[in-house]
């Protein structure tokens, strides 16, 4: 029986193309929000899950973060590096000088804004739940519309594209993650991903913390924060560092951590991308 592969849904969106590039043979199944997907592997509906984490011109995926800090039962198990280009669909027909409407999903408006402020400056733009969804809803549309999406779901709705790659920057990929109920064994070249937060505010206490790794000669890939959703100023953090939570070095300083902290989560180690 093949494995099961929540992704953000529905067909045509990144998320798929990534999923697909991860294992073509697996059966999967959309859903409709990357918190969807997470319940979805916690709970056995899919072996495993594949969501957004990153991307080169937006930054972090928010909801993929809040899910990791605040939900328990997945952890990171694998990362994929996506190159990400984006299309400007519309029904058959449709002239730009035509649109009204413009659908699609708020990282991808974000990742085409210069494109949309010259060429539809006085264009209604609406969120979807995907870029897939924002062609469905531009198809179904009574307007006249457009929607960002990929050239998969212009051919799976029927839509036509009217200019390619609007993003606006060329070398546009999102790091996605595969969730699972377990995280990978070493492999010799392997990132863990974590964060922490303090009880108490004051001078030095990041540093102390960030000094753990680097008295130990261990890379950190990423260092960025989130709120903490429990009062104004209380901030969690978040750590990208080279090596698996099982090398003794890694272990060594994750006690430290752990010890130094009030919240503490490992989000999994898994092989660095190009890894196979």
């Amino acid at each position: 029986m093949a494995k099961r592969i929540a992704y953000l849904g529905p067909p045509g969106t990144f998320t798929e193309e990534a999923a697909l590039l991860y294992d073509k043979t697996a059966q999967f199944i959309p859903f409709p929000s990357i918190p969807a997907v997470a319940v979805a592997v916690a709970s056995g509906m899919a072996e495993e899950g594949v969501v957004a984490i990153e991307n080169s011109i937006e930054g972090s995926v928010t909801d993929t973060l809040d899910l990791l800090i605040h939900e328990s039962g997945v952890l990171i198990k694998k990362e994929l590096v996506l190159p990400i280009e984006h299309h400007l669909l519309v029904k058959p027909g449709t002239e730009a000088s035509e649109v009204k409407v413009l659908y699609s999903h708020p990282q991808a408006l974000a990742q085409c804004r210069q494109f949309i402020e010259r060429c539809f400056p006085r264009v209604e733009v609406v969120a979807a739940l995907s870029t897939a969804a924002a062609v469905e809803e531009m198809m179904a549309s009574p307007h006249r519309a457009a929607a960002i999406g990929t050239s998969r779901a212009a051919e799976l709705y029927g839509a036509e594209t009217l200019a390619k790659g609007i993003q606006d920057q060329a070398a546009n990929v999102t790091r996605f993650v595969v969730l699972a109920s377990t995280d990978h064994p070493p492999t010799g070249f392997d990132k863990t991903s974590l964060c922490f937060s303090f009880a108490d505010d004051r001078p030095g206490v990041l540093c102390e913390v960030l000094q753990e790794f680097a008295q130990r000669n261990i890379n950190l890939a990423k260092v960025e924060s989130r709120p903490s959703k429990e009062s104004l100023g209380k901030y969690i953090f978040l750590i990208d560092l080279e090596g698996h939570h099982d090398d003794p070095s890694v272990s060594g300083a994750l006690q430290m951590v752990r010890e130094k902290t009030s919240l503490f989560k490992v989000f999994g180690s898994y092989p660095r991308y190009g890894v196979k």
